[in-house]
């Protein structure tokens, strides 16, 4: 599975990818993290608010950072 990261490395951002990667590692899934900085790549995605979060480059969350239970809802 690859998680994708979208922002351009704010703090939330950075919060973003710390509780996604241990949430991915707290139900054993196998994972492979890319963070996203570029705002064009980012805008093709048709992501208009960071912090995002796409998985295998299908958003799931946008202009947020979702809660543990929501993230392991997205993740399986």
């Amino acid at each position: 599975m690859k998680i994708q990261i979208l922002g351009t490395g704010c703090p939330k951002c950075k919060q973003l990818a710390e509780i996604t990667e241990k949430t991915a590692k707290e139900i054993g899934i196998d994972f492979q993290l890319e963070k996203i900085t570029d705002l064009e790549q980012i805008m093709a995605f048709g992501v208009m608010m960071t912090p995002a979060l796409a998985i295998d480059n299908e958003v799931k969350a946008m202009g947020k950072i979702p809660s543990a239970d929501e993230l392991k809802k997205i993740l399986k």
